[in-house]
C-alpha cells in the first residue's frame, strides 16, 4: 500500500464519495432503532423476535468482517464499496415490501452483508490517500459523518414513517442507496494518482486461516478487538434497538421526544469524534488511558439508569447519561489505529476486520440478551423493572470486555517494551509504569 506525504484535494474528494456509502450504512443499520415498534406491529413480534432482526443483521456484519478484510486486500476498496451499496439498497427494498417475518429476516441479512463491507473499505481508502499522522483524525471525521446517518434515522425517519408510511419510506431509502453504487464505482480510486495499487495473488483456502491467525496473534490486534468490544457496544445497543422502546415504554416518553433523546447519542458522537480523533493523532500514547476512563464513566452511567429510585429517571438525567455513553463510539476508533500501527500493510485490512468483529460481537450478544430477558419478565413486572433487569445484561458484557481489554493492554505494552529492547522501531513511544513490572494475567 502506498504511503503519501500529504493529502490532496483529490484525496478528500475520493474520501467524500466513499464516506457517503458509510453514511448510508449507518443510516440503514440504525433504522430499527426508531422503527422497532412499527416492525413489532407489522410482523406481530415479541421483544425476543424483534431482537432477532438486529442480532441477525449485526451477526452477519460480524461474521463478514474477516472475509471483507480478505476481499478488500484482494480486490481493492472501490469494488467492495460498490457491492456494498448494491447489497444495502437491495436489502432495504426487500424490507420495504416484506409482509412476513421470514422475508424481513432475509432483508436484514442482505442489509447486514452490505453494511459489513463499508467501513473496512473506507478505512483502507483513508490509509492509502492520507499520511499516517492524519489517519486517526480522518477516521474520527468518518465516524462523525456516519453519525449523521444515524441522526437521519431518528427524527427524519420517524416523520417519514408517520407521513408516507413504512413501504415508501424504505423504498426511497433503498432505491437511493442502490443508485449511488454507480457513483462509488466511477469516482473512487483505490490509490492516489501515480501509485500502482497492489494486486496480491488469490489466497488459497488453506492459506486464509494462517493469514488471519498471523493478524490475531499480534497483541495490538487483540487489544484492538477488546477495546472495540468494550467501548462501542453500549451506545450501539441503545441506538440500534433498545433505546427507543426503553424511552417510550419504561420512561413514558412520546415517540417524538424519544427519537429526539436518541438523537443526543448521535449529536454527541458527531461533536466528540473530531475532538477524540485530534487527541489520538497528536498524542497516540493517550489512546488507551482515554478508553479506560470511558469504561469507568460508562459503568457510572449504567448505575444511574439502573439504580434510580422508582425507575422513572428524569429526562435531563437520561440525556446526560446518553451524552456520556455516546463518546464510546468515537473512542472505539482506537481499535483501527491499533490494527494499522501493529500490522504490516498487506495484513491491515484483515486485522481491521478482526478488531471490528469485537464491537459487533458485543452488540449481537447484548441485543439478544436484552431481548430474551425482556421476554422472560414482560407482563410479570412493570416496564421500568423489566428494563432494569434486561439492561443489567449490558453491564455484564461491558464488565467482561473491560477486563479483557485491560489484560491485553498490559500484554501489548509488554510487547512494545520488548521490541524497544531489541532495537526495533515501535509505532508509539510508551513510558514504563510501575504496574508494567507486575505479572501479566
Amino acid at each position: 500500500m502506498p504511503s503519501v506525504d500529504r493529502a490532496t484535494r483529490t484525496s478528500w474528494l475520493i474520501w467524500t464519495t466513499a464516506v457517503f456509502v458509510y453514511f448510508a450504512a449507518v443510516f440503514h443499520r440504525s433504522t430499527l432503532g426508531v422503527a422497532g415498534l412499527e416492525a413489532s406491529a407489522r410482523f406481530g413480534l415479541g421483544p425476543a423476535q424483534l431482537g432477532v432482526f438486529t442480532v441477525l443483521q449485526i451477526g452477519v456484519y460480524a461474521f463478514m468482517q474477516i472475509p471483507t478484510g480478505l476481499l478488500v486486500d484482494r480486490f481493492g476498496p472501490r469494488k467492495i464499496l460498490t457491492a456494498a451499496a448494491l447489497l444495502m439498497g437491495t436489502g432495504q427494498l426487500l424490507f420495504a415490501v416484506a409482509d412476513s417475518y421470514g422475508l424481513g429476516l432475509v432483508a436484514r441479512a442482505v442489509l447486514g452483508m452490505g453494511d459489513a463491507m463499508t467501513f473496512i473499505s473506507v478505512i483502507r481508502i483513508v490509509a492509502a490517500h492520507f499520511p499516517p499522522r492524519q489517519y486517526s483524525l480522518v477516521i474520527a471525521i468518518t465516524a462523525a459523518l456516519g453519525g449523521v446517518g444515524n441522526l437521519v434515522a431518528t427524527v427524519p425517519l420517524t416523520l417519514m414513517l408517520g407521513s408516507i408510511g413504512w413501504t415508501w419510506a424504505f423504498l426511497i431509502a433503498g432505491g437511493v442507496t442502490a443508485l449511488y453504487a454507480a457513483v462509488a464505482f466511477l469516482r473512487v480510486n483505490d490509490v492516489p494518482a501515480g501509485f500502482i495499487a497492489p494486486r496480491p495473488e488469490p489466497v488459497p483456502l488453506r492459506q486464509i486461516w494462517p493469514k488471519v491467525w498471523q493478524a490475531w496473534s499480534v497483541p495490538g490486534t487483540r487489544l484492538g478487538f477488546w477495546a472495540h468490544f468494550s467501548t462501542m457496544s453500549t451506545p450501539a445497543v441503545i441506538g440500534l434497538l433498545w433505546g427507543y422502546p426503553y424511552l417510550v415504554q419504561a420512561q413514558g416518553m412520546s415517540a417524538k421526544a424519544a427519537s429526539s433523546t436518541l438523537g443526543l447519542l448521535v449529536i454527541g458522537a458527531i461533536v466528540a469524534s473530531p475532538i477524540v480523533g485530534a487527541l489520538f493523532s497528536r498524542n497516540p500514547e493517550w489512546r488507551m488511558p482515554i478508553a479506560g476512563w470511558f469504561l469507568a464513566f460508562a459503568f457510572l452511567g449504567w448505575a444511574v439508569l439502573l439504580l434510580w429510585p422508582g425507575g422513572h429517571v428524569p429526562v435531563p438525567v437520561i440525556a446526560a447519561v446518553f451524552v456520556v455513553l455516546t463518546v464510546g463510539g468515537p473512542i472505539s476508533g482506537v481499535a483501527f489505529a491499533l490494527a494499522r500501527d501493529y500490522n504490516p500493510a498487506h495484513r491491515q485490512s484483515t486485522a481491521s476486520g478482526l478488531v471490528n468483529v469485537g464491537g459487533f460481537l458485543a452488540v449481537t450478544v447484548t441485543a439478544m440478551g436484552v431481548g430474551v430477558l425482556l421476554d422472560l419478565v414482560e407482563g410479570v413486572l412493570a416496564p421500568q423493572s423489566a428494563f432494569r433487569i434486561a439492561f443489567s445484561f449490558c453491564v455484564v458484557v461491558l464488565a467482561f470486555g473491560g477486563w479483557r481489554m485491560l489484560v491485553w493492554w498490559r500484554r501489548a505494552r509488554a510487547a512494545v517494551f520488548a521490541a524497544e529492547e531489541r532495537g526495533e522501531t515501535v509505532p508509539v513511544q510508551l513510558r514504563r509504569r510501575r504496574w508494567d513490572a507486575l505479572r501479566v494475567a
